[in-house]
């Protein structure tokens, strides 16, 4: 019971602390837009525009305030959802990270199932038999994979497997020549549900190349964390305690050091999926997959202040978010952690 009471504790105190990093985070953000140099009107109007165009443009945009007036119009608008217009569409901002949000996700689950298969496997395989040829290549791969540079990588495989080969489009999401199928903006899904057998293919190939390479890049991180906390549970008491009891080395390893090995993973994973959320920009830009992280591309090269700030408080929060759920469920799932 004590134990109950002390995780609804600990699950209240991560929650309740929530919309403070949000806070933090948003109002960091629309400081350093207004403190960076360029000027939204020119990005509307153009540099020709003469001064009374700028200046109704300014008063338009509420940009000829105080800052502290923006600011507090800015937290007004975020507490109840309003997220602004677009500065040169004047589309509602959350339509547009709406209609990219579900490519950014769809793409990160995609890779983190390949990161996952790769990783778990190549360190699986190191383990079974340290110091070997097997064990040292699985040490290599991950080393490589972390230090190699996305973009490179990007057109490297970009390069050899559309240019040279042919085999899967160079970018996009779905073929030009077609319609996407019309749903949840989850073009995999919405093709299963429909049964639409081509769509479904074409969305496969053209996720194909962006997913495997972000992936092959992630897959590194897990392979190392899983193959050095399982090195250091075969160590464990419990394990040879387990050999003494004349268990297979197999059902030593996947019984007993695995789940134990698992929970550091988790907290990797969970960091990881929140990356992959926002922080796959240069897959996005090499691939031109039409992604929340290309959508911020462009409107920082636009000086889109609105669209910035949207997507930053969106990424935020599911980053956020998904660090207390990660937090969470390894509180929930470990008796040793303290809380």
């Amino acid at each position: 019971m004590n134990r109950a009471r002390a995780l609804i504790k600990y699950s209240a105190t991560r929650l309740a602390l929530v919309p403070v990093m949000l806070w933090l985070i948003s109002s960091l953000v629309f400081l350093l837009l207004r403190i960076a140099p360029g000027d939204p009107v020119d990005a509307v109007l153009g540099n020709r525009a003469n001064e009374m165009a700028r200046e109704a443009m300014r008063a338009k945009l509420g940009l000829d305030q105080p800052l502290i007036n923006q600011y507090l119009n800015f937290l007004n608008d975020l507490i109840h959802g309003n997220l602004g217009v677009a500065l040169n569409t004047q589309e509602p901002v959350s339509k547009i990270i709406a209609k990219a949000l579900p490519a950014s996700i769809e793409l990160a689950i995609v890779s983190l199932l390949i990161a996952c298969f790769l990783g778990f496997a190549i360190g699986l395989s190191g383990i079974a038999r340290p110091e070997g040829k097997t064990d040292l290549a699985g040490r290599l791969y991950g080393i490589g994979t972390y230090a190699l540079a996305p973009f490179w990588a990007a057109m490297l495989i970009q390069l050899l497997f559309s240019v040279v080969l042919g085999w899967f489009p160079v970018g996009g999401r779905f073929p030009l020549s077609s319609l996407p199928p019309e749903g949840t903006g989850f073009l995999i899904y919405d093709s299963l549900i429909s049964g639409n057998l081509l769509a479904l293919t074409g969305a496969f190939k053209h996720i194909f190349l962006p997913a495997c390479t972000l992936g092959f890049l992630l897959s590194g991180v897990f392979s190392r964390s899983l193959r050095i906390n399982l090195e250091k549970n075969m160590r464990s008491g419990y394990v040879e305690a387990a050999r003494t009891r004349g268990l297979r080395e197999a059902q030593i390893i996947f019984s007993h050091a695995l789940p134990n090995a698992m929970l550091p993973v988790l907290t990797i994973t969970g960091l990881t999926v929140a990356s992959l959320i926002g922080g796959a920009l240069l897959i996005e830009i090499t691939f031109s997959w039409p992604g929340i992280a290309l959508r911020l591309q462009e409107a920082i090269s636009q000086r889109d202040y609105p669209i910035v700030q949207g997507i930053i408080v969106v990424i935020s929060m599911i980053v956020v978010l998904i660090g207390v759920i990660v937090d969470l469920l390894i509180a929930l799932i470990d008796p040793r952690v303290s809380y």
